[in-house]
């Protein structure tokens, strides 16, 4: 199942999307017919600037959300949070953290209205996805730093196109989780629903802010395209480092085009990204599926397994043999 639509100025998803699939709505909220799957998708509007669109449902088949660059620039900037896990059995304990593995599909996107995005949900899983809409000057207005880093300055600007890509840390899943179980009925929903989304702003920019101060690179959809593709290829093999040389020659780009473009769009370096996520499977190998140590880092590709332990502590603080031991 595809739903496709151009993000024009004013564009209603949930009028679209009940269109197109033949779906009444009723106080800005769709219920998935249960011949589809079942859950909703709901709409919050805080004001003209800014605005939130909730997804959670199961659907039978698989979905694919497809956006097209709107042909008109507005100042409209859309952040997807999406995540493909049962939020309402995480357990949180915030002594521990427990990573994401490769597979995990938590997600965030922030991106102007002039770029692509394309989102693809498994069927028979469990999706828990917002998107807030907001303008350049409103998030201004909310975020009020002092002190901005070039990409914050960038994204309040309301000029270049930009796609910034984000993980999903325990803090933003604990707060989507609590966006989901908010009570419609109360009077102060919607104030709630506005204090929850903050939160979540709030822990995404904090990421952002942290990021290096880098020249902004100009960035079109093809680019975008392209910086998936090596993502994905870096994924596909976490027991093989990236060859950038060969990489560059795969994707189409050159060299150093590549470097800086993933950099701004990622936050770090190609080998950077790809150790980050090498350890974070390994943390999820350890913990979730129960591999001994020695296993988890020839799986991953180390031959020396004192390099596999030091790396792994340098990125969360314990040996990998007393992590799998934690309880």
């Amino acid at each position: 199942m595809i739903f496709e639509f151009t993000s024009k100025p004013n564009f209603d998803f949930i009028a679209e999307f009940s269109a197109q699939f033949d779906i009444p709505v009723f106080d800005n909220c769709l219920t998935i017919p249960a011949s589809m799957g079942k859950g909703y998708i709901k709409k919050i509007v805080f004001g003209t600037d800014f605005r939130l669109i909730i997804h959670r449902y199961k659907l039978n088949e698989d979905f694919t959300i497809k956006r097209n660059a709107s042909l008109e620039r507005n100042d409209l900037i859309s952040i997807f949070f999406y995540n493909n896990e049962n939020l309402i059995d995480l357990v949180y304990n915030q002594d521990q953290r427990v990573p994401f593995s490769q597979n995990n599909e938590s997600a965030i996107q922030l991106t102007t209205s002039d770029m692509n995005s394309v989102i693809k949900f498994p069927a028979n899983s469990e999706i828990y996805k917002c998107i807030v809409g907001i303008t350049s000057e409103k998030l201004a207005t909310l975020l009020r730093i002092e002190k901005p880093n070039s990409i914050i300055q960038k994204i309040t600007s309301g000029k270049d196109s930009f796609t910034y890509f984000e993980s999903m840390n325990q803090e933003m899943l604990r707060n989507l989780k609590q966006l989901f179980e908010i009570n419609v009925e109360n009077n102060l929903s919607n104030f709630y629903y506005q204090i929850k989304v903050q939160e979540l702003l709030y822990h995404l920019f904090d990421k952002l802010l942290q990021r290096v101060n880098l020249p902004h690179q100009l960035i079109n959809n093809a680019d975008v395209e392209k910086l998936l593709v090596l993502r994905n290829i870096i994924l596909e093999d976490l027991s093989k480092p990236p060859v950038l040389g060969a990489l560059s020659k795969l994707i189409g780009m050159s060299e150093t085009k590549m470097k800086q473009l993933f950099k701004q769009t990622f936050g770090d370096t190609i080998y950077n990204y790809y150790q980050k996520i090498r350890m974070e499977e390994a943390a999820f190998l350890l913990k979730q599926a129960g591999y001994s140590v020695s296993d988890v880092g020839y799986q991953l590709g180390f031959s020396n397994l004192s390099h596999f332990s030091r790396l792994f502590e340098k990125q969360f603080g314990i040996t990998p043999k007393k992590y799998s031991v934690v309880g």
